[in-house]
C-alpha cells in the first residue's frame, strides 16, 4: 500500500463562516467541511461578527475531518489560515477577544478618518503631505469610506474607549485565528497592508514606518510583530491540538488573507494573469512586478503572499451577496407570501429562471451597491436599484439583471485594472461560488468581452491557495509549479452577438452611477459620516 499523501489543513474564514479542508501538497482537496456564523449589522454602517463563533465553527468543521482518519495525523504537515480581510479583533494579553470583531463591511469609523487623513492643502480629501507619504511608502491610503482597520481602531478609540484601552493588540481576522492556534501575536506583511502603516517600497524588507504610524495615530505597541505569509510562525498549542484533533506541535504557517490566497489558488501566479472571484464580495486582480497606486480608482500594488511579489488590490463589496439578497428578501422570504425557509436549491432555481430572459434583460439594469462600494469608487452611500422596469418586466428579467449588474460593475473595475497594468487581460480565471453557474460564466465573458476560464473545483480556490502558500513555505512546492496544479475546467468565449447590447447597457450603468451619487449622499448621509 502506498504511503498517505502529505497534507495541509487549510482554514478559510469567510464572511458567511469557515471552510476547513484537507489539501494535499499537489492541491487535491481530500475532504472539506463548512459551518455558518452570524453577521450582525447595525445602523450607521455597523458590521460585526463574534470571534468565539469563528473558533467554535472551525473546531466543529475540523473535528469532522480529522475524526474520519483520512490520513495519519503525522502526514498533516501544517495548518494554514486564510480569511476575510480588513477586519479588526481587539484582544487582551491572554489572547481573549474583547467583544465582537469589526469586519470589512463596517463603515462606522468613516467620520474619524478625515482627522488623520486631512491637512491644510487637500487632494481628494487627503492632506497633500500625508498623501504623498502614504502613496510613496505603502502604495495606498486609508479609505475615506471607513471600511479598513484604521477607521475601525479610530471608532473604538472614540466610541468604545474601554475596549481600546484594554486592547493589548489589534489583530486581523486571520492573525487572530493564528493566535488561537499558536498563542503568538503575529501579522503577516500582506495581512497588515490595509492598515497603511508599513513601508512596502522594498518588497523584501517590509516594516512598520514611524511616520506612517504617527500620521495614522495607530500605536505601534498595539500592533503585532510581522512575519511573511510563507513563514512558520509557531506550532499548535496543546489545547488547540486537542480541540482540532491534530498532533500537538503541528506547524502553523503565517498564511494570507482571502484575496492573495485566491490569487494563488486560482493558478494565476504569473505577472498580469488575471483572476475573478465572485463570492459574497468580488474582486478582479493579478500579480504585478511593480509598486504602483491609482488613487482615482482606489487600487494599489500590495504585498502578495508569494515571496518578493506584489498584486493589484481591489474589491467589489457585494456580488454573490446580491443573489443571496434576491433569494432571501424577494423570492423566498419567510413571510405571509412565502412561509418557511428557502429551498436548498433556491439559487439553482434562480439561475434557471434567469436563463429564460434574453441577454441584456430587455434593458433592465441592476446596480449592485447593496452596501456601498469600495472600488473602483469608494462610496459607502451608494445603494442598489433596478432601472428601466416596465409592466413587461418579469421575475426572470430581474434575476438576470442582478447577475448582469454584478458583471457591469466588474467591467467598470476591469477598466481600472487594465489601465493599472498597461495591457488587456488575455483571459481571466474564474473562481468562487459564482463560477459554478454556467450562465454567470457566459454573462461575464460577454459583458467583459474576455475569455473566462473556470478553474476546476472553483469553490476550493481559497483553501487550495492557503495550502500552496504553506507548501511553498515548507519547501515542498515551487511557485512556478502552482499553475500546472490548477487545471481549467471550461473556457467561455465572448458571444459576439451580445457585444453591442452589453456595450450600450454598460454605458447606461455608468450614467446611472453618475446621476445617483448625489441622491445616495443625501439619503444615506449616516453611511458616509457614521
Amino acid at each position: 500500500m502506498s504511503e498517505a499523501p502529505e497534507c495541509i489543513l487549510a482554514i478559510d474564514l469567510g464572511t458567511s463562516g469557515p471552510k476547513v479542508a484537507l489539501v494535499t501538497i499537489g492541491g487535491e482537496v481530500l475532504a472539506s467541511e463548512v459551518e455558518s456564523t452570524e453577521l450582525y449589522l447595525s445602523d450607521g454602517g455597523g458590521a460585526e461578527q463574534d470571534p468565539h463563533d469563528w473558533w467554535r465553527a472551525i473546531m466543529s468543521a475540523t473535528r469532522r475531518i480529522t475524526d474520519r482518519g483520512l490520513v495519519p495525523r503525522e502526514r498533516i504537515l501544517a495548518v494554514a489560515v486564510t480569511s476575510q480581510w480588513a477586519g479588526t479583533v481587539a484582544v487582551d494579553e491572554h489572547g481573549q477577544a474583547l467583544g465582537r470583531a469589526i469586519i470589512w463591511l463596517d463603515s462606522r469609523g468613516a467620520k474619524y478618518v478625515p482627522s488623520v487623513a486631512g491637512g491644510l492643502v487637500r487632494i481628494q480629501g487627503y492632506g497633500a503631505l500625508k498623501l504623498e507619504s502614504w502613496l510613496r511608502k505603502t502604495g495606498g491610503v486609508p479609505s475615506l469610506a471607513g471600511k479598513e482597520p484604521v477607521a475601525h481602531i479610530l471608532f473604538l478609540r472614540h466610541e468604545r474607549p474601554e475596549i481600546y484601552e484594554a486592547a493589548y493588540k489589534f489583530m486581523e481576522p486571520k492573525d487572530y485565528l493564528n493566535l488561537r492556534l499558536t498563542g503568538r501575536y503575529y501579522a503577516t506583511t500582506d495581512s497588515i497592508a490595509l492598515h497603511w502603516v508599513t513601508n512596502n517600497r522594498d518588497i523584501h524588507n517590509i516594516h512598520y514606518d514611524d511616520q506612517l504610524l504617527s500620521q495614522s495615530t495607530l500605536p505601534r505597541e498595539k500592533l503585532p510583530d510581522l512575519r511573511r505569509a510563507v513563514d512558520v510562525i509557531g506550532s499548535l498549542t496543546p489545547q488547540a491540538a486537542v480541540e482540532l484533533g491534530l498532533k500537538e506541535g503541528t506547524k502553523v504557517v503565517g498564511g494570507t488573507p482571502d484575496v492573495p490566497a485566491a490569487a494563488v489558488g486560482s493558478g494565476a501566479v504569473g505577472d498580469f494573469e488575471g483572476h475573478l472571484y465572485v463570492g459574497t464580495s468580488s474582486w478582479l486582480t493579478c500579480h504585478v512586478p511593480f509598486k504602483k497606486t491609482d488613487i482615482l480608482h482606489n487600487m494599489a500594488s500590495l504585498p502578495s503572499a508569494l515571496p518578493g511579489r506584489y498584486f493589484v488590490g481591489n474589491e467589489q463589496e457585494t456580488a454573490g451577496a446580491c443573489m443571496t439578497w434576491l433569494r432571501d428578501s424577494l423570492f423566498f422570504r419567510d413571510d405571509v407570501l412565502e412561509p418557511g425557509p428557502p429551498p436548498e436549491d433556491a439559487l439553482t432555481r434562480l439561475n434557471a429562471l434567469a436563463a429564460e430572459a434574453p441577454a441584456g434583460s430587455d434593458k433592465v439594469i441592476f446596480t449592485p451597491w447593496l452596501y456601498g462600494e469600495h472600488t473602483p469608487v469608494a462610496d459607502p452611500s451608494l445603494r442598489a436599484a433596478f432601472s428601466n422596469v416596465s409592466l413587461r418586466t418579469t421575475r426572470a428579467h430581474l434575476v438576470r439583471a442582478v447577475m448582469e449588474g454584478v458583471a457591469y460593475n466588474t467591467r467598470w473595475l476591469m477598466g481600472g485594472v487594465e489601465a493599472f497594468i498597461g495591457r488587456p487581460f488575455e483571459a481571466i480565471r474564474f473562481i468562487g461560488g459564482g463560477a459554478k453557474s454556467d450562465l454567470w460564466c457566459q454573462i461575464f465573458a460577454d459583458v467583459l468581452n474576455r475569455p473566462i476560464d473556470r478553474v476546476a473545483d472553483p469553490l476550493s480556490a481559497n483553501v487550495r491557495g492557503a495550502a500552496f502558500v504553506a507548501a511553498v513555505g515548507l519547501r515542498k512546492l515551487q511557485v512556478d509549479e502552482i499553475a500546472g496544479l490548477v487545471p481549467i475546467e471550461k473556457r467561455y468565449a465572448p458571444d459576439p452577438r451580445n457585444l453591442a447590447t452589453y456595450d450600450e447597457l454598460f454605458k447606461a450603468f455608468l450614467e446611472i452611477h453618475k446621476h445617483s451619487t448625489g441622491l445616495g449622499h443625501r439619503l444615506n448621509a449616516s453611511a458616509r459620516h457614521g
